[in-house]
């Protein structure tokens, strides 16, 4: 099968282009060329923005590519670019999503107000009713474009053009080698430096959420871009079971040896730069039960093993800048004293 990737230099990218190139496909990938990611030798690149798309089709038609993957899409322009440039050449699109897309994330981070949403999410759970998440100083700077940053849009490009199937992939936490915002670093830190405890909010630690392993997420979407049973269809992509944010450090405890303590304090008990914001008794646990049912979608590394190879990478390629006050080791020693 002829695939093009759109973005596929970062992160998760490489690892299902990789994937790809190795089930037998001809990979092509469209990216900008400021990053350059160590891919397979018959992986062809095609150096151009996102702007300038349409310039492109010409060279899309010659390559004919069946199913275009777009990695990078992360609003309404970016989406509508692709099928554009597409429409009347490939038979399918798929789209990486997130499941920030659900009315419970929203509820968790105090984007939208309402109830607690029941755990776990499928396909079908309720979505956001506002968009746009990082309007109003909320933005991310890892994130292009955040004023229009929205998941919800893309879906509703990808799936809804008739002449051109499309697939939606809703990723949960990522985590694993090459993960830019170093999602166990801040817990493998402290383990490093010798803290005697780990602090938890007492409400968090118990908050159950929705994480998958790079590789496995990998493997996830390179079965959704190959089966053409995933037309039409919006998949969750997690690992079975979404362990409790205490769950998580102790496995990352275990897998270093450590031997301090998991403490949980209340909010009102908590360093400032502990403190969460939003509502954190909202779970964000998925049920992944459509794609493994529909595409036989079943992880290939085990959680054990991701979390050490993750650990591995972690403090091998730290990251920079690290802001000290994230880590105010004497408010956690004043908070742990008085209690």
């Amino acid at each position: 099968m002829r695939v093009l990737v759109i973005g596929g230099t970062q992160f998760i990218g490489p690892f299902v282009v990789r994937q790809l190139d190795k089930m037998g496909h001809e990979v092509t990938i469209f990216h900008r060329g400021q990053t350059e990611a160590d891919l397979p030798q018959r992986v062809r690149h095609i150096h151009g923005a996102r702007a300038q798309m349409a310039e492109f089709v010409p060279e899309f038609r010659r390559l004919a590519p069946e199913v275009v993957l777009d990695m990078r899409a992360m609003t309404n322009y970016d989406a509508q670019a692709t099928v554009d440039a597409v429409r009347g050449i490939a038979q399918r699109v798929v789209a990486i999503s997130s499941m920030d897309v659900y009315h419970a994330y929203g509820v968790l981070t105090g984007f939208e107000e309402g109830a607690i949403e029941p755990m776990p999410l499928t396909e079908v759970s309720p979505v956001r009713t506002k968009l746009f998440l990082y309007r109003g100083g909320g933005g991310s700077p890892r994130l292009p474009d955040n004023a229009n940053y929205d998941k919800l849009e893309v879906e509703r490009v990808v799936l809804g053009n008739s002449g051109l199937p499309g697939t939606a992939l809703r990723l949960p936490v990522v985590y694993g080698p090459g993960d830019g915002q170093h999602r166990l670093w801040p817990y493998l830190k402290r383990i490093d430096d010798g803290r005697p405890a780990i602090i938890l909010d007492a409400v968090s630690a118990q908050r159950r959420f929705a994480r998958s392993y790079v590789d496995n997420v990998a493997a996830a979407v390179a079965l959704a871009v190959t089966d053409d049973r995933a037309a039409g269809r919006i998949y969750n992509v997690s690992e079975p079971e979404s362990l409790t944010e205490i769950e998580w450090v102790r496995l990352i405890a275990h897998e270093t040896g450590w031997n301090g303590q998991i403490v949980t304090l209340d909010a009102d008990q908590l360093p400032a730069h502990l403190r969460e914001t939003g509502n954190p008794a909202q779970d964000l646990a998925a049920d992944s039960t459509r794609i493994r049912q529909e595409l036989g979608f079943l992880e290939e590394i085990s959680r054990e093993d991701a979390i050490r190879q993750t650990i591995a990478w972690e403090r091998e390629s730290p990251p920079t800048g690290i802001d000290p006050a994230r880590f105010d080791y004497a408010a956690e020693d004043a908070a742990l004293a008085g209690n």
